[in-house]
């Protein structure tokens, strides 16, 4: 193999698994350091820059860190499955503890002179405002409902998600000088593009739901509901009672919202009926476990057939019963058990079985052009549509995903208006910031704590099962206090705090090896990646993480180090008799709209502060 080159901004960004999964680089083990150390607005602050809504991302993240935790897989405990750090409720914990950050937020530059219209005011678009306004930018963001927030508010119960959140994170952007027109939907793109905006950025969403095409569904219409539009209703208001008997449709985070609601507006037998398995289901597992735990049964494997009612009043569901087979290529079908048919008696059906976008105020001869699914065809990683000045982001570009992804889209849709109004190539990404800066205090000390924990996961207390139950708007959720906050930041590994090596002052004494607990740590001849990999003195089986390899040492031989199972304890460091070994931390500050993303202001790709490390 050849030798790693760490100056590569990319190598040790994937060695931080969390921040490499979020799709908003969020420096997670920065701010949990921070919190930590009792510095929530620090740790805030930190948040703010990367994911823009930590306080709602805090309770509702869909938590693409937490599966990448590495905690979660070097963690020793015969009693349970070990169970990465809890990232998302240590957010939230910078959310609740914070001070006022207004003084914080960025100062606004004079006007430009350029226009930007943002359709919708969901995390995409206000995020596309965040990284603009102060800039300089003149902001408008058009809202068809009174509050900013989209499906933010729309569509997530008060009982996950608090409305002063809400409020209070989206308030930090339109205060911003950004001019928020509410009550006021977009019906036309060319009467939009008529009012000479520079730049439109399309942030809606994906506001339709998918049908249920079955016999009798038309018959009983009145009490068969789309979900995201019945999470609405409840959300404003609308709707604030149901019948005792709802069967949910669909195997979503949208389902587990509905059947949750509906147990707290008067539904005595609520149950959720999935056409999949129960590990198939697209719900978090987190979500699928809070609705188990408030007594909400889950059928899997059964698949609508028809709608039972009596002259339009709805008695019932009729559903076949069925087994996943998969073929050579693993490919699955339902196939039907034999069993009979079984019959679940009802008194309302809310169907959510996904969600689907839809464009009717885009009028296909603008110029924008849709692929077959509907979705604008857009530049790879620039959001920009085939008319160069309308992009899109969030769920309206790609379909449905999450409010971390919307978050992600609006941050490079931003970077791709800024550098377009700066006649600037769009498809041109700058690079982003890395630092590595070494943590040694002395010979065994560290600037960060490295002792790790051999604590499993902290539970976040919930509110009691009575009260939560018997009001829509009682967050269930408490959130960690100030000392479990602290006890579930210190299992952090601090993946970010990186092991880097320098082959001119090693004397291959293997003291690093021998000290190293989870023998990480060979040096072996060279070889090809596949046969290095089955001669470490552990061998690194897990492909998805690199081996970091050194350059050719004095005796022929290289240094290899499987960064799949690393602490980040600084034994090797500690013991090197040399300094080969340092603890370096890695700090990577993704590019923003701004002067850093422009061509006209280069910036290095990379600055490496450590000694040749290969």
């Amino acid at each position: 193999m050849q030798a790693t080159n760490i100056a590569n901004p990319a190598y040790f960004h994937k060695v931080v698994d969390c921040q490499w999964a979020c799709p908003a680089h969020t420096p997670v083990p920065e701010y949990i350091r921070l919190i930590g150390q009792g510095r929530y607005s620090d740790a805030y602050m930190i948040n703010w820059v990367s994911n823009v809504f930590p306080g709602i991302l805090g309770r509702v993240c869909d938590r693409p860190c937490e599966p990448a935790c590495r905690r979660g897989r070097v963690e020793e405990n015969n009693s349970k499955k070990p169970e990465p750090v809890a990232i998302c409720r240590l957010k939230r914990v910078a959310a609740d503890f914070k001070d006022d950050v207004t003084a914080r937020m960025p100062a606004i530059s004079p006007p430009n002179g350029k226009r930007i219209a943002c359709v919708g005011a969901g995390p995409a678009s206000l995020t596309v405002a965040r990284d603009l306004a102060p800039l300089g930018y003149e902001i408008t963001v058009f809202e068809g409902e009174a509050k900013a927030g989209g499906f933010i508010r729309s569509q997530i119960p008060r009982f996950r998600l608090p409305e002063e959140v809400i409020d209070e994170e989206t308030g930090y952007i339109l205060d911003m000088g950004v001019k928020f027109v509410n009550n006021q939907r977009v019906d036309s793109m060319q009467a939009l593009l008529a009012q000479n905006f520079d730049a439109v950025f399309v942030g809606c969403g994906a506001p339709r739901g998918r049908e249920l095409d079955v016999p009798g569904r038309a018959e009983a219409a009145a009490h068969i509901h789309i979900g995201i539009d019945w999470l609405a209703n409840v959300s404003f208001g609308h709707t604030t009672t149901v019948a005792e008997r709802v069967i949910v449709l669909g195997g979503g985070n949208t389902a587990m919202d509905c059947c949750r609601s509906a147990r707290r507006m008067g539904g005595k037998d609520v149950k959720v009926v999935v056409r999949s398995g129960f590990e198939e289901m697209k719900a978090s597992p987190w979500e699928k476990e809070d609705a188990q735990h408030e007594g909400i049964p889950i059928l899997n494997y059964h698949v609508p057939k028809s709608v039972e009612h009596v002259n339009g009043k709805l008695t019932g569901m009729t559903f076949e019963i069925v087994r996943a087979e998969y073929d050579a290529k693993g490919r699955r079908s339902l196939v039907p058990t034999g069993e009979p048919d079984v019959l679940l008696a009802c008194d309302t059906v809310l169907v959510a079985i996904g969600q689907e976008n839809s464009f009717p105020w885009i009028e296909r001869d603008c110029g924008i052009e849709f692929d077959k699914w509907g979705l604008p065809v857009l530049g790879e990683g620039t959001f920009q549509s085939t008319v160069p000045k309308v992009f899109f982001g969030g769920d309206a570009a790609y379909g449905p995903k999450n409010i971390i992804t919307a978050v992600a889209h609006g941050h490079e849709a931003a970077v791709s208006i800024d550098r377009m109004l700066s006649g600037e190539d769009v498809a041109r990404r700058p690079p982003p910031m890395v630092n590595l800066m070494s943590q040694k205090m002395g010979i065994h000390e560290w600037s960060y704590r490295n002792d790790v924990s051999n604590d499993i996961r902290y539970a976040v207390p919930w509110a009691a099962a009575e009260k939560a139950l018997a009001n829509i708007k009682v967050e269930v959720e408490l959130g960690f206090d100030a000392a479990t906050a602290f006890k579930e930041a210190s299992r952090c590994l601090n993946c970010d705090v990186q092991t880097v090596f320098n082959r001119n002052t090693c004397i291959e004494c293997d003291a690093c090896v021998d000290i190293c607990p989870m023998d990480c740590i060979t040096f072996t001849a060279n070889g090809d990646e596949a046969d290095l990999r089955t001669r470490l003195k552990a061998p690194a089986t897990h492909t998805g993480q690199d081996l970091y390899v050194s350059a050719e040492l004095k005796t022929n031989r290289v240094m290899v180090k499987d960064e799949d199972v690393c602490l980040h304890c600084g034994l090797c460091a500690e013991r090197c008799p040399t300094g080969a070994w340092d603890m370096q931390k890695f700090l990577l500050n993704t590019t923003q709209a701004g002067p850093r993303c422009r061509d006209t202001q280069p910036t290095p790709a990379a600055h490496i502060a450590q000694p040749e490390a290969a």
